[in-house]
């Protein structure tokens, strides 16, 4: 059974959990690292799955009730289906789910599925093989596709597609999102462009929510859904024929309030909020024999208990700002 419900200094129930199980990805999508790539951890540095496995068995009896795998991209780390298999059969937990680029999902999706895995994510800014190869420098459109039919032939449901909006990048593609939701019944979920790097951040890039949905209603019937306790911040709305659609607005009007989540690094680290430097070194707690689970529980009491009220991004300029982020390690 999962522990007592757990509240943060501003009363915000908090009962999820995102760990990263690796910095490592085989994208590089230019919102999250240079092209150059990014230095990675040493494999030392990482949380091995043993540890993870500790991490989330503490958690779950704490009162977290929902864990989401990231990355990197966790699909190419080694074991990750044991790893699975092993986190789903944990007592209390009630919500395993997956965020994938999908280049591996295709041959992979069965064993997930079988591991425990119920719902997944994938990322996807485009349908258009050039502007796949321009965004992520790699030419693997059609494998994404590929393994977004493979999850749902495998029967994860639902299948969420992420799309970041970027103006001038993949904003007239919207409405072919919309369609590619209605024909394969997904959801796609539209993402307000928010720093995701820790380089610079355009902010004429940000297309707001609402202007996304201005687009998607002029064009098509929406049905809003009411709420439900997975949505997370995501306003929902069904389609005429079948799928849904999602707005997500991390920016332009944040969620910060209702914020229900803790983050766990590749390196891990603890984190309250996303964009807040603030972390909790849980590695060398968890490595020194001479802790023990309650030094674990108190660290993540201390990290939901230091959760900022807001991130605050709506405070940074209209240029390029320093936004003290690496993606590949904190997981999105």
């Amino acid at each position: 059974m999962s522990g007592p419900a757990l509240l943060d200094s501003f009363s915000r129930r908090i009962n999820y959990l995102r760990i990263s199980v690796t910095d490592r990805c085989n994208l590089r999508c230019r919102y999250c690292m240079p092209a150059e790539g990014v230095k990675l951890l040493g494999h030392g540095e990482v949380l091995t799955y043993e540890e993870l496995l500790r991490v989330a068995r503490i958690a779950l009896e704490t009162g977290i009730s929902k864990i989401r795998i990231t990355g990197g991209e966790p699909l190419v780390r080694r074991g990750i289906c044991d790893f699975l298999r092993q986190l789903s059969s944990l007592g209390g937990l009630k919500d395993l789910a997956l965020t994938t680029n999908g280049t591996l999902l295709s041959e992979m999706a069965e064993d997930l599925r079988a591991a425990g895995l119920r719902r997944i994510n994938v990322s996807l800014d485009t349908l258009k093989p050039e502007t796949f190869a321009e965004i992520t420098r790699v030419d693997a459109l059609q494998k994404v596709l590929d393994g977004i039919a493979a999850a749902k032939r495998a029967g994860l449901d639902p299948v969420k597609v992420n799309v970041v909006v970027m103006r001038g990048v993949n904003d007239g593609e919207i409405p072919d999102f919309v369609n590619f939701a209605s024909d394969n019944d997904l959801e796609v979920r539209f993402i307000e462009f928010m720093p995701s790097r820790d380089d610079t951040w355009e902010k004429s890039a940000l297309v707001p929510a609402e202007e996304i949905l201005g687009i998607i209603s002029s064009r098509f019937e929406l049905t809003p859904v009411e709420r439900e306790v997975s949505a997370g911040p995501c306003r929902v709305f069904r389609l005429p024929k079948a799928g849904r659609i999602g707005v997500i607005s991390p920016m332009s009007d944040h969620f910060c309030g209702e914020c229900n989540r803790v983050r766990l690094t590749a390196d891990g680290k603890l984190r309250g909020c996303l964009f807040s430097s603030r972390e909790l070194d849980l590695k060398t707690i968890l490595r020194d024999p001479a802790q023990s689970d309650e030094a674990v529980k108190k660290a993540l009491l201390d990290t939901i208990m230091g959760k900022p009220e807001g991130h605050k991004l709506e405070e940074r300029s209209d240029a390029g700002e320093k936004c003290g982020l690496s993606m590949n390690r904190v997981g999105g």
